[in-house]
């Protein structure tokens, strides 16, 4: 096993020690798996509240702070967090104005939200869920019923965490976490398999000189293999994809997202790819972000995630942020 870790069974404790070093502004509880903002609760902010199994990292735990996420719940590798997790986060970070849960569209992530929500309720904690179902390459999946959640998480939670930050109310948070997810749609590719720390090897077989179109963010097949493809190919795949769904009226925020093993060299030369693509079709591209934000441990590949967007939600996606993994305008 080639991975930098002690032993799998501490890898996420490991991790989340060491997460805590890096970022004395976060407040890291180690024992429950829960991270919240330092400042939290924050008196009369709508508080938001997201998880999922670990190995996507920075999602979700580096999307926790000032602009974004009030707190995040960290499972064990691809596995989703308990419910007692998300109550204490939801308790750590609930100030009377209310919790919006940001809930991936897997089946594991949907019941132990639920359950959580109704044990928050029973506590007297409002509680809002938005899930989050932009994956277009399959229907269902392995893990789903309906379409899988991926990269327009991040998407949901800036912009809904702007709208919190700036003392919208629940109701109002929850519509537009609703509207981004609406707006949005999401195409993945595979180059090789990821390796979990508890296998020490490749999660599925995928020959040498052959790729999964429409990958999921735990190797979830797609929609067909094929024999290696150029970058100008693959996107026009993925992007044809994406616009053949979303049929955008209007600009849209990209995300070309790396799945973890992918360089930043091939990311912003897929990029370009991405923006020809869209140039072609007279889609008017407002924001760009590129790089490695909602991945599958090692695995080589990439996605792309368009969101449409109106003034409104431009404005809040350009509002300041202070995370981990998104600063800007602080």
């Amino acid at each position: 096993m080639r991975m930098l870790i002690n032993v799998p069974e501490t890898v996420v404790a490991d991790a989340l020690r060491g997460m805590a070093a890096a970022y004395p502004d976060l407040n890291v509880d180690v024992d429950n798996r829960v991270i919240v903002r330092r400042d939290a609760p924050v008196a009369g902010k709508v508080a938001l509240v997201s998880g999922g199994g670990s190995g996507h990292e920075p999602l979700h735990g580096g999307f926790v702070g000032p602009g974004m996420l009030d707190g995040a719940c960290p499972g064990e590798v691809f596995t989703s967090p308990v419910p007692d997790q998300v109550v204490r986060a939801a308790a750590a970070v609930e100030s009377g104005a209310g919790v919006l849960f940001v809930v991936k569209n897997y089946t594991g992530d949907v019941l132990n939200f639920q359950m959580a929500a109704e044990l928050a309720e029973d506590e007297g904690v409002r509680i809002a869920t938005v899930l989050v179902d932009d994956d277009v390459a399959v229907t269902d999946s392995l893990y789903t019923a309906g379409r899988r959640g991926t990269g327009a998480t991040l998407f949901v939670e800036k912009i809904a965490g702007a709208a919190a930050e700036e003392g919208a109310p629940l109701e109002r948070v929850e519509s537009l976490a609703r509207q981004v997810n609406a707006s949005s749609r999401s195409f993945g590719v595979a180059l090789s398999a990821c390796s979990t720390p508890a296998k020490g090897g490749p999660t599925f077989d995928l020959p040498p000189g052959e790729l999964e179109l429409g990958v999921g963010i735990h190797g979830e097949p797609g929609r067909e293999r094929r024999a290696m493809m150029t970058a100008r190919e693959i996107a026009d795949f993925a992007v044809g994809a994406v616009l053949d769904d979303l049929r955008p009226t209007g600009p849209v925020i990209a995300l070309v997202n790396g799945m973890g093993g992918t360089p930043l060299l091939e990311l912003y030369g897929f990029n370009a790819e991405v923006q020809r693509v869209l140039t072609e079709r007279d889609v008017a591209v407002a924001r760009t972000l590129v790089g490695n934000y909602v991945t599958s441990l090692d695995m080589a590949g990439c996605s792309v995630t368009l969101c449409q967007v109106d003034e409104e939600l431009l404005r809040l996606w350009d509002a300041p942020v202070q995370t981990p993994a998104l600063r800007w305008g602080r």
